[in-house]
């Protein structure tokens, strides 16, 4: 049964996450949704409710994104953005360390 939560939280995340980074220029697209993604594992972590295979695992999953992340940045670096780079790579960290503390605090 977790099986389809987890495909039912992507179903979710997926298309938002696509929408998001439509909306958004990138690498910044990415940057929104993992600092989201971020907060709202640390609620669910904070509530510890049922729904870590739906939330966490499926519609999180589906959502954030380490490897456009890393590939996002290193797109920069070629494109010798090096600012640019090293300020998604602190803001990601900071961030998404901040804004899960916050959903864990909030919960």
């Amino acid at each position: 049964m977790n099986a389809v939560f987890v495909v039912l939280g992507a179903m979710v995340g997926a298309p938002l996450r696509y929408l998001v980074s439509r909306a958004v220029a990138s690498p910044w697209g990415t940057f929104v949704v993992n600092v989201a993604g971020c907060f709202v594992l640390g609620l669910l972590t904070g509530v510890s409710s049922g729904l870590h295979a739906l939330i966490g695992i499926g519609f999180c999953g589906a959502l954030t994104t380490y490897s456009t992340f890393a590939y996002e940045t290193l797109q920069l670096v070629e494109r010798k953005a090096y600012r640019t780079a090293v300020a998604n790579v602190v803001l990601s960290v900071v961030a998404g360390l901040g804004t899960a503390a916050l959903g864990y605090l909030a919960a």
